[in-house]
């Protein structure tokens, strides 16, 4: 990361903050959220948070079943690894910092008092459970695939979500848009970054093996820079459009094999809900 700037940056940033204070936290009609943008075309194909958490807990119960039948009858629904693995964990929304409040508090990072990953709750796994978890995980990942083609239909749209993303990225407009952000952030004394990602993932904010950052005051500043200069150019709202003619245009072209992905998604579901309602 280019170390220019430094002094004028610590400047416009006190400038930045002062215009914040004078017009209010969150301007009205602000796109501080993903959810602000409205659902993307791919959205209704693709594996749901809620999906997650069902699976999790369908999961959970199964293994818990596998392991009393090989002989550890209390064998706990979130079980702890005999020794804690190192996580690295590093989430950003899709369009980088959108919330003026945490880019001022928390730059690219979060509260370190709110982990994005918690921990489990349950007892740790002895030596024994451990060698047997695997098979037990291995079996239950098999019942809720029970019906889907992995090969053919799993997942098709996030297996198409890395070429529509190129698409996307090459857009002309979407390239001008990415511009005018990189200029506005410039012209704040911060790096000129190619795009918002660049911004959120500068290797300058040290991420540690949870993937948070050290909330350094430049930071915080670009981080600021950044968010008003999405809102000042609506980079996001243009960013959201662009993706959503390029995912309905892949859609269009593919819809058999989207269906044939969604009913695959549906399967799953359904094969969720089932041990939900037998083991649950």
């Amino acid at each position: 990361m280019a170390r220019r700037g430094w002094r004028l940056g610590v400047t416009a940033a006190v400038a930045v903050l002062a215009a914040i204070c004078a017009s209010g936290p969150q301007p009205p009609g602000a796109v501080t959220s993903v959810s602000d943008l409205g659902p993307l075309p791919a959205d209704r194909y693709a594996y749901t948070p809620q999906d997650y958490q069902r699976a999790q807990r369908a999961s959970a119960l199964l293994v818990r079943q596998c392991m009393a039948g090989r002989g550890h009858p209390d064998f706990p629904l979130d079980p702890r690894y005999p020794s804690d693995p190192v996580v690295a964990t590093a989430v950003a929304t899709d369009y980088g910092a959108l919330d003026l409040g945490t880019a001022r508090r928390w730059g690219y990072g979060w509260d370190p008092a709110k982990p994005l990953a918690p921990r489990p709750k349950g007892r740790r796994m002895t030596s024994a459970e451990y060698a047997d978890w695997p098979d037990c995980n291995a079996e239950a990942d098999q019942r809720l695939m029970r019906g889907i083609d992995l090969e053919r239909d799993w997942l098709y749209a996030s297996s198409r979500a890395i070429e529509v993303a190129e698409a996307v990225k090459r857009d002309p407009r979407l390239r001008a848009a990415w511009d005018a952000w990189s200029r506005c952030v410039a012209e704040q004394g911060f790096t000129r970054y190619p795009d918002p990602a660049a911004a959120y993932a500068d290797d300058a904010w040290q991420r540690g093996s949870d993937g948070n950052t050290r909330h350094t005051r430049r930071e915080r500043d670009t981080a600021v820079a950044d968010v008003i200069c999405k809102r000042r150019h609506h980079t996001v709202e243009l960013w959201h459009a662009v993706r959503a003619r390029k995912q309905a245009a892949d859609i269009a072209r593919h819809r058999d094999r989207y269906t044939a992905g969604l009913r695959a998604l549906g399967t799953y579901r359904a094969n969720i809900a089932e041990v939900l309602r037998k083991l649950g």
